[in-house]
């Protein structure tokens, strides 16, 4: 039994253009070893939790759906996956430096979803991309495909539709975590012959897809938030109740 980073050393050597026998003669590693970690890395040994519960032979949802859910809309917000080497995908979500909060809320997230997997934190201008690789994630998020998310069809399956009916909250903290965000308004008003400033907050919500954006809305109806379109691409939250809704369950970025 070779530990991981036995078997990640072996790989890294075939990706600098090693063939397998001069891999094998390096490590002292058999051929068939090496040839059945370029399908599984993992020691065989590994926990069963860390499985990806849509591959077992009767799928079953994320161990954990509230950080599902919460992640699910991260994704659809700011996220994208992409194929690799081996088979192997990476998951970005893209979290903007002034929410050094969301970010570490995004990491942890990214992290339940697959405890077995290193979750990196890869510095852009202005912003962060939370990243993790793994074979499994388009098995987790089935709405990955080619071209951008606003330009194709996003449905939920079946079992995410579960997930998001059962913990609405989380997936519209993910969804405004990602593209949304909590503003104070102003607008002043003659009162006695004095002009005098008022203040109300609003939640926003923006983004190209209107499948994104039907599932946006669709939550909010489920949990009794009053919302309307501001143009084709944004909802607003407005009225004073539903307001107090989002603050007590969502709340600002941070």
């Amino acid at each position: 039994m070779y530990d991981l980073e036995t078997r990640k050393h072996a790989l890294t050597l075939l990706d600098q253009g090693l063939s397998q026998n001069s891999v094998s003669k390096q490590t002292g590693i058999s051929r068939a070893a090496i040839r059945s970690w370029l399908k599984q890395i993992e020691p065989l040994g590994r926990k069963r939790g860390d499985r990806c519960p849509r591959c077992l032979d009767v799928p079953r949802p994320p161990d954990s759906p509230g950080a599902y859910s919460y992640l699910l809309g991260l994704y659809l917000g700011d996220g994208c996956i992409s194929a690799g080497r081996r088979g192997v995908y990476a998951l970005r979500i893209a979290c903007a430096d002034a929410w050094p909060g969301l970010i570490d809320s995004c990491a942890e997230a990214v992290q339940i979803a697959r405890p077995a997997n290193k979750v990196c934190r890869v510095r852009s201008p202005g912003c962060q991309y939370v990243t993790s690789t793994s074979k499994h994630w388009p098995c987790l998020f089935p709405q990955h495909g080619p071209g951008k998310k606003h330009e194709r069809r996003i449905r939920l399956a079946d079992w995410q539709q579960e997930i998001v009916d059962a913990y609405p909250w989380e997936f519209i903290r993910g969804l405004i975590h990602s593209d949304g965000c909590r503003i104070t308004n102003w607008t002043t008003r003659l009162v006695g012959g004095v002009q005098r400033r008022y203040e109300y907050p609003r939640y926003f919500f923006t983004n190209l897809s209107a499948d994104i954006l039907g599932l946006f809305t669709s939550t909010l109806d489920q949990v009794g938030v009053e919302w309307k379109h501001t143009n084709g691409k944004n909802i607003s939250v407005a009225r004073r109740a539903s307001v107090a809704l989002m603050d007590a369950h969502v709340g600002p970025k941070y």
